[in-house]
């Protein structure tokens, strides 16, 4: 059983874990809002995309696009199918981790228990990866089917702005299946912090933080993002380009 102590400083560090998880979702959806990020960014070039689709008689290289994304996203859901077969099987060796882990300096005193409720933790998050990812493929199968009813660039009744129309919603299809692609890898990280947590309560605080920090720098700050956004002044500065 788990002393007090135990129990204050394991359950103050699993409110901070989802606070850092929730609380940077959140905080990131809402700053997409009002500063350029990789999420908005992207979205501009789907949209882009789709306005060039409207312009050409042969897609196959779009529906080749589709499916080389459908497949990274395919890789992850399968790999998680694989991870939780085996977070399934550490629950027969609990004993045997904590053992293990007791011999690390400096790692906090873990019991079978607390190993269990651990790894159960990793189970939730990769059960949720693996929904997030499926949901993913769906919906890029989805814009397998919008990229086939497409209007053809010399179809009879169809205006200009009906296939802006239209390119605008497939962009967003495409969009709505890369977020839920984003959030499945978001929850890779955010296990990753877990392993920590094996060694000590404190390191997993530092863990959860150092994510954080890791996620809003790629997506709020980073080179890619640099470069994405050079797309506005390609113009005047061609040698950049």
């Amino acid at each position: 059983m788990f002393t007090e102590q135990e129990v204050i400083v394991n359950s103050l560090c699993l409110l901070w874990f989802f606070i850092c998880w929730v609380g940077y979702t959140l905080f990131a959806r809402h700053k997409a809002t009002r500063q350029s990020c990789l999420a908005s960014e992207l979205h501009k070039y789907r949209e882009y995309w789709m306005q060039r689709v409207m312009m050409r008689d042969v897609r196959v290289g779009d529906a080749a696009l589709i499916a080389n994304l459908e497949r990274n996203v395919s890789f992850l859901a399968s790999t998680t199918i694989l991870i939780l077969a085996g977070l399934l099987t550490v629950f027969t060796v609990t004993e045997q981790i904590s053992a293990l882990v007791s011999q690390i300096p400096f790692a906090s005193h873990s019991s079978a228990l607390s190993v269990q409720l651990k790894v159960a933790l990793l189970l939730v998050i990769f059960v949720y990866a693996f929904f997030t990812f499926t949901w993913s493929m769906r919906q890029y199968g989805f814009c397998s089917i919008v990229l086939g009813g497409a209007p053809l660039v010399d179809e009879v009744g169809v205006t200009s702005a009906e296939r802006e129309r239209y390119a605008f919603y497939a962009a967003r299809v495409i969009d709505l299946a890369g977020l839920s692609y984003n959030h499945g890898l978001r929850a890779y990280y955010f296990a990753l912090s877990v392993l920590a947590w094996f060694v000590s309560p404190y390191l997993f605080l530092l863990s959860s933080s150092f994510v954080v920090a890791v996620l809003y720098r790629r997506e709020f700050k980073s080179r890619s993002l640099l470069a994405l956004r050079q797309k506005d002044s390609r113009h005047e500065h061609p040698a950049n380009i």
